[in-house]
């Protein structure tokens, strides 16, 4: 991998992680497109914890008083009624689905899951459903405004409401990640508007629940970059991972301000034109589906 791809590829994993675009999926054909060698899961997951510091950086006073609370309630049962003791254990929980999935499907995800045309249908697949997830969010928040505050209740969700349950279901829908074009930040904010919470917390929660799995994930990947066969090295990835936490920081603070007024429907749009565009190509024999990948070579 030379400096410049691992600066591109930098870039498009801060501009694509925190939007419900898949940054896997955009790596995989960002490599396609220019003609490059698959970067791979490995350097995927490697790459993803310099958006993750974003992540930490952007929401350090939020993580820093969870942590803090959640360290007390481990010896303070009246400490466990707190609200942030109660979300660490809920990120906790919410993590289990996707490291049990992603240890038992590792061959898959450094395989097969990365065959173009099963990105190309997650594209579409997730759009359409992030598309009805959001139309019923919306509806939901008109017949609020005009059904006085407990409705407001009910069908806006915030963070505070969030249980045991939701963060369990939220956390199979962030194992749905383990497919490039799914997105992680997608499939989580996804099945947040479906459980009933607004589009702010929704995707501050998905936020939240990502820092361990992508720290670990990243974490338990390091060995991998390097290896002997690997078209990936070390200072190339460290440096790509470094822009996208940069691009990445910028970003999220885009993207909190823009869902607080705008609705998810741009990226529903994006992401069905790009897999049909995506399937096409593949049709028609400009794309092999395993393009760049060991399997395609």
């Amino acid at each position: 991998m030379t400096w410049f791809e691992s600066l591109i590829l930098g870039i498009v994993q801060g501009l694509t992680e925190f939007l419900p675009i898949s940054s896997s999926a955009h790596l995989r054909l960002t490599a396609v497109a220019a003609g490059w060698p698959d970067p791979g899961a490995a350097f995927t997951a490697v790459v993803q914890i310099g958006t993750e510091v974003a992540v930490l950086i952007y929401f350090r006073k939020d993580i820093t008083r969870i942590l803090s609370a959640w360290s007390r309630s481990l010896v303070d049962k009246a400490a466990r009624r707190d609200f942030d003791a109660k979300m660490g254990w809920l990120v906790i929980v919410g993590t289990i689905p996707i490291a049990v999935l992603g240890l038992t499907l590792k061959d898959y995800i450094a395989g097969p899951f990365r065959d173009l045309r099963l990105i190309a249908f997650s594209l579409i697949a997730l759009g359409i459903v992030l598309g009805v997830a959001d139309r019923l969010a919306a509806n939901a928040a008109r017949r609020a405004e005009t059904g006085g505050r407990h409705r407001a209740t009910r069908h806006g969700k915030e963070l505070e409401d969030l249980t045991v349950r939701d963060g369990i279901l939220y956390g199979f829908c962030q194992a749905l990640a383990l497919i490039p074009g799914m997105s992680r930040s997608g499939s989580t904010i996804t099945g947040g508007l479906f459980l009933g919470y607004n589009r702010a917390a929704a995707a501050r929660y998905s936020f939240l629940l990502a820092i361990p799995a992508v720290l670990a994930s990243g974490v338990y990947e390091l060995t991998e970059i390097g290896e002997d066969g690997s078209h990936v090295s070390w200072l190339p990835t460290l440096f790509a991972t470094l822009v996208s936490g940069l691009v990445g920081y910028a970003v999220i603070a885009w993207f909190m301000k823009f869902i607080s007024t705008r609705s998810f429907l741009p990226f529903v749009g994006y992401r069905v034109a790009l897999g049909i565009v995506l399937l096409v190509l593949i049709q028609v024999g400009v794309i092999d589906p395993l393009a760049g990948s060991q399997a395609g070579h």
